[in-house]
């Protein structure tokens, strides 16, 4: 699993409940930090920040699609925006979640991402 965010406090603590929720995860502050992973190819599910310097979330997710990685993802976002959440499920993103974010929807979106990889919010 991995965290890409560029805020440092919510990467920490992200990474921290995912890591208390027995996960294996990796945090990069960055969307190239994270496609400069030697571990890109093994990571099974991703959770990005929508907002962020130089590739947001939304863009991260298409260009790993268009490079040929199928990671599910989950985008967090502090400035929600219906046509952003709209247009990233319809490309595939698994959850679209406001910050703060809920853990316990996180969660749900979590299991959806890794066992049935199949989306739970409506996106069409």
């Amino acid at each position: 699993m991995a965290v890409v965010e560029d805020d440092r406090v919510f990467r920490d603590s992200m990474t921290r409940l995912m890591r208390s929720r027995g996960y294996n995860v990796e945090a990069f502050p960055s969307a190239a930090d994270f496609l400069a992973s030697p571990h890109l190819s093994e990571t099974d599910c991703l959770i990005a920040d929508v907002q962020m310097p130089a590739m947001t979330g939304p863009e991260l997710h298409r260009h790993l699609i268009a490079s040929g990685y199928r990671i599910p993802t989950i985008l967090v976002t502090a400035h929600p925006d219906d046509q952003i959440r709209y247009r990233a499920l319809k490309d595939g993103v698994v959850c679209y979640l406001p910050k703060p974010v809920d853990e316990k929807h996180l969660l749900a979106c979590l299991q959806a991402a890794l066992e049935s990889r199949k989306p739970i919010e409506d996106n069409s």
